[in-house]
């Protein structure tokens, strides 16, 4: 199988941005795809792409061919020090405070679903331990009969 490593046009129009994706060469780019590598926005000014570099490397190695815009955005996150060197994660300055909040209220509430679960599932494993201890002397009772 023929892989190329392309952009995919994405957003809306006037406002495109792109993600660089591993594609099979015989599949149209808007088409079914292996895997997201990263994005490029071309519209954003300063650092406007990020690039998963650890997986670009496997795909290369593996004969993946890059078109010539992602050749030159891996080019560019290669030249980048290592302080800006983009790995595929976001740092904290580019989390919006709202999302953080967001996500901190939610794994508080399956913090607070699992406490509850875990209370009545020990609840209801107290009935099922005393039968079970009743049972093995229920049985002893009828062997000495």
């Amino acid at each position: 199988m023929a892989v190329k490593i392309r952009l995919r046009r994405m957003g809306s129009r006037n406002a495109a941005f792109y993600r660089v994706i591993v594609q099979d060469s015989r599949r149209a780019p808007t088409g079914r795809f292996i895997e997201t590598l990263g994005w490029y926005d071309p519209k954003q000014e300063g650092n406007n792409f990020s690039l998963n570099l650890d997986r670009v490397n496997y795909w290369l190695g593996t004969g993946a061919q890059p078109s010539d815009t992602v050749a030159s955005l891996i080019k560019k996150a290669r030249t980048l020090p290592v302080e800006q060197a983009v790995a595929g994660e976001v740092t904290e300055e580019e989390v919006p405070v709202a999302a953080v909040e967001a996500e901190e209220a939610a794994e508080e509430s399956v913090e607070e679903v699992a406490e509850e679960t875990s209370v009545e599932e020990t609840k209801t494993e107290e009935p099922v331990a005393e039968e079970a201890a009743e049972a093995p002397a229920e049985k002893a009772t009828e062997e000495k009969s």
